[in-house]
């Protein structure tokens, strides 16, 4: 498993939003500028995160992203899930997969659950509270 920089990026900006927003918009302009990220792929990023109900968008004067949920409401699974898809280590185990023909011997099947059961555990456990900065100053994020 590999997280692509599509679910790298969408966590720092989640996390940005989390540190600067509240209860106003940012403008994805101030969002670019601060994390270095294109603005047209950030779009597709954005548009991704607000389908699955974690952002409100507005647009015209004023407007710009902000979470509709506190951050540590947001897990980092919520965030990969959707900027990523399933996150299983092998094939057979995700989503959508046809069920392999030798699960039933198969000797490794087990570890790799196992495995996959861990990781949602671990990113589920994790919000966007806990990634957000602890008082020092900064805005780069490296994820």
């Amino acid at each position: 498993m590999k997280i692509s920089t599509r679910g790298r990026y969408a966590l720092r900006v989640m996390i940005d939003l989390a540190e600067h927003g509240g209860e106003n918009y940012i403008p994805l302009k101030d969002i670019v500028a601060r994390q270095d990220i294109s603005q047209k792929y950030l779009e597709g990023i954005m548009t991704d995160l607000s389908k699955a109900g974690m952002l409100d968008g507005q647009h015209g004067k004023g407007g710009g992203y902000k979470l509709n949920r506190s951050p540590d409401q947001i897990s980092v699974l919520d965030v990969l899930l959707t900027t990523e898809g399933d996150l299983a280590p092998i094939a057979c185990l995700g989503g959508g997969s046809e069920p392999c023909a030798r699960a039933a011997e198969c000797r490794t099947l087990p570890m790799w659950e196992k495995f996959y059961a861990m990781i949602r555990e671990f990113f589920a456990g994790v919000s966007l509270a806990d990634l957000m900065l602890d008082g020092t100053d900064g805005d780069n994020y490296v994820i």
